[in-house]
């Protein structure tokens, strides 16, 4: 005989499942990591901060 299995239980492991790859492909298209996201704030500040050190001040 095969294993007694709960159907409720097993529906809801295979939908967590689903769920999880799908979260992890979305991840992969659209998600960056920490890492990532600070690197572009921090080249973003340093280009600012160049540009601002450029400008001449008319006074």
């Amino acid at each position: 005989m095969g294993e007694i299995v709960n159907l409720r239980t097993a529906k809801k492991q295979a939908a967590r499942k689903a769920a999880r790859s799908e979260a992890d492909a979305s991840a992969a298209k659209h998600g960056r990591t920490k890492a990532e996201r600070e690197l572009e704030k921090a080249r973003a500040h340093k280009a600012t901060r160049e540009l601002d050190g450029h400008k001449l001040e008319t006074e």
